[in-house]
């Protein structure tokens, strides 16, 4: 199939069937828009609106973003996950807003300068808010290609990386480039998925190369397994009354910049879990909380909480921003992981 008759039937498929009515499609501007393709990286489109239209409602515009406390972005955050993309979203919007003036980039590859923005989201701002052509290549975008074009080998190999870009920048046509990455996205997203794809509705089925040989299921080729390292931790819960000892995880790392739980190493005996937060404490109970395990993109987590029950709060707490206390039900005022609010309301109230 020709580049042009393929971009004329996903243009077609836009106009029938293309997504037209998600909240970042309405009132389109450069920040709204941002905005949703930072929360789509990695997630899912039925999952990201609710978080959407929550973050909008608390910042509104880029100026509500420029200025807000890191702390108050990243507690919108929270359940998203992969949180160095609000990091990079807050210091995107203080970037655009002080230093640019509030004027975003008029091309690719100046908004691809600017923290937390790739290659393939800086052509779906460009294109979505311009209309001007630029290429985009997501994972929906790959899935497609890869099943077009029976590409062998993984995707996220550089070679293979590479000849999908080329062939999205050859498929890519000059006129409604908007419409037709919306298009792509949404059909890898509804009909060219992971699992059963609907190729009888598909509107290139005919050229495609993985439908005509009946091996859709080997395409994208997966990324090869590994096995992901084992790791354990005690997590302290140090609570006075309702209050929890919170403890802020450096920017780098995971779940960094968010407050969470003080850790320990697993061999820290329970007289020695006191000495671990760096601060004198009162006379305490300690309680071992069922363990759970936590899964991260690249090591599982053995998360063994321990709590201490304080007879009266420590002194010095407050005199550093690395530790906060925080009243159990005002845990979403902060951004926090979300297995560790889970586990901070789920537990049985102080006595």
């Amino acid at each position: 199939m020709q580049a042009k008759e393929f971009q004329r039937r996903i243009l077609q498929y836009y106009q029938q069937y293309g997504r037209k009515h998600l909240p970042w499609q309405q009132n389109k501007t450069h920040y709204r828009v941002w905005v949703s393709e930072v929360m789509l990286q990695q997630t899912q489109v039925t999952t990201v609106i609710p978080y959407y239209l929550s973050f909008m409602e608390r910042f509104p515009d880029l100026a509500a973003l420029a200025t807000a406390n890191q702390d108050d972005v990243l507690a919108q955050w929270t359940g998203l996950g992969y949180y160095s993309r609000a990091r990079n979203l807050h210091k995107c919007a203080q970037q655009v807003h002080f230093e640019l003036n509030g004027k975003w980039p008029s091309n690719v590859e100046a908004l691809e300068q600017l923290p937390g923005i790739g290659r393939s989201t800086a052509g779906a701002i460009h294109s979505l808010v311009t209309g001007q052509p630029a290429t985009i290549l997501d994972g929906n975008v790959k899935r497609v290609l890869c099943r077009f074009y029976a590409i062998e080998g993984w995707p996220g190999k550089p070679k293979v990386h590479k000849a999908l870009w080329e062939l999205a920048d050859k498929l890519t046509p000059a006129q409604q480039v908007d419409h037709y990455n919306q298009a792509m996205m949404d059909l890898g997203a509804t009909l060219c998925t992971r699992s059963k794809p609907q190729c009888d509705a598909c509107p290139v089925q005919s050229g495609c190369a993985a439908f005509a040989a009946g091996t859709q299921k080997n395409y994208p080729t997966s990324k090869p397994k590994t096995n992901k390292p084992e790791r354990s931790a005690i997590f302290i819960v140090a609570q006075y009354k309702q209050q929890i000892l919170l403890e802020k995880r450096p920017e780098q790392g995971i779940w960094g910049g968010l407050w969470s739980l003080p850790q320990a190493e697993m061999d820290t005996s329970d007289d020695a879990l006191a000495s671990c937060l760096g601060m004198p404490l009162p006379p305490v109970t300690i309680q071992s909380l069922p363990a759970f395990r936590h899964t991260f993109s690249h090591f599982h987590l053995h998360i063994h909480p321990r709590k201490l029950v304080l007879s009266k709060k420590p002194r010095g707490v407050m005199d550093s921003d690395r530790w906060q206390w925080q009243d159990r039900s005002q845990l979403d005022a902060l951004g926090m992981p979300g297995p560790i609010i889970q586990l901070l309301k789920n537990m049985e109230p102080a006595t």
